[in-house]
């Protein structure tokens, strides 16, 4: 495409997207990612020692982390010592096109006042869908690494049927385990019998959630309280795959000494090159979109 491209910060998904930009015959400007030494070797991967010379004046495409920032004052930036706040990285994006993921209101609302266009990657459907196959062989590897049984002729409840939740679902199935999948909608309970799964309504969880050897939430709010962790049974494994503030209650499940894994990013910590490439095209994808117009 050969476009000047401008990278602040993100894990090892982006450090692998800008490689692969790199490749592509585009100029990538770099700021936040100095630790990555696998990128030293590529000229047209640029290491800028300032924000301002990497934002610079011949760059319209400024990628940012996935998510862009945890707490709202710095963004994500893992291969880096600097701090990197929002507020400076938004200084500089002044007319000019962000995308990155998982963006918060807050951060929208101080693009408004710079005149940044912002494209949240991760609401785009295609990264999405492709992004939850990582996430569910992500999960059957904490599943099989952190049982003492085999997954074959496991009980496995999924909560929440999604497109996290269809996909690992089938997965689940694929290794023989006997699958339970819970949801709310009738329409999504009149799939998952479609699909030939068990169904059962999150709403009337309670002591029937005692016989399952394997609980994964994706789920992103409380499912399993207080009250109904009381039934799950102490070798249970709980994997919760749901962002913040999930859907375990983590201190009861703590408390009753349950084993509980809160695997978040599975996809970037997982298979960082196959996301790396859902994102890079997703990303010309958005730009296909912008230069169209």
């Amino acid at each position: 495409m050969g476009t000047n491209i401008a990278v602040i910060g993100g894990d090892l998904r982006i450090v692998k997207l800008v490689n692969m930009l790199a490749k592509d015959g585009n100029m990538v400007y770099t700021y936040g990612i100095e630790k990555a030494e696998e990128l030293k070797e590529n000229s047209n991967i640029i290491f800028c020692d300032k924000i301002s010379k990497a934002i610079r004046e011949d760059v319209e495409i400024v990628i940012g982390p996935i998510p862009f920032s945890s707490n709202g004052k710095s963004i994500n930036s893992p291969f880096s010592d600097k701090e990197i706040s929002v507020r400076e990285v938004m200084h500089y994006l002044n007319a000019k096109i962000l995308i990155a993921g998982s963006i918060s209101p807050e951060i929208y609302e101080m693009a408004n006042d710079e005149y940044i266009e912002i494209i949240d990657i991760m609401k785009r459907e295609e990264l999405a869908v492709l992004n939850t196959i990582s996430t569910a062989e992500g999960a059957i590897e904490i599943a099989i690494s952190n049982t003492n049984k085999i997954i074959h002729g496991s009980e496995v409840l999924i909560l929440g049927f999604g497109r996290i939740g269809k996909v690992l679902a089938r997965k689940m199935s694929g290794l023989s385990a006997k699958v339970t999948c819970a949801a709310r909608k009738d329409e999504d309970l009149a799939w998952i019998k479609a699909y030939g799964y068990e169904e059962t309504n999150i709403n009337f969880l309670g002591e029937n959630i005692s016989k399952y050897d394997i609980i994964m939430n994706t789920v992103p709010h409380l499912i399993l309280n207080k009250e109904r962790l009381k039934y799950v049974k102490e070798d249970c494994l709980l994997i919760d795959l749901a962002s913040n503030p999930g859907g375990v209650d983590k201190k009861e499940a703590k408390d009753r000494n349950l084993q509980l894994i809160w695997a978040l990013a599975l996809p970037g910590k997982v298979a960082p090159i196959t996301t790396a490439e859902i994102i890079k095209e997703t990303i010309y994808n958005v730009l296909r979109e912008i230069y169209k117009k």
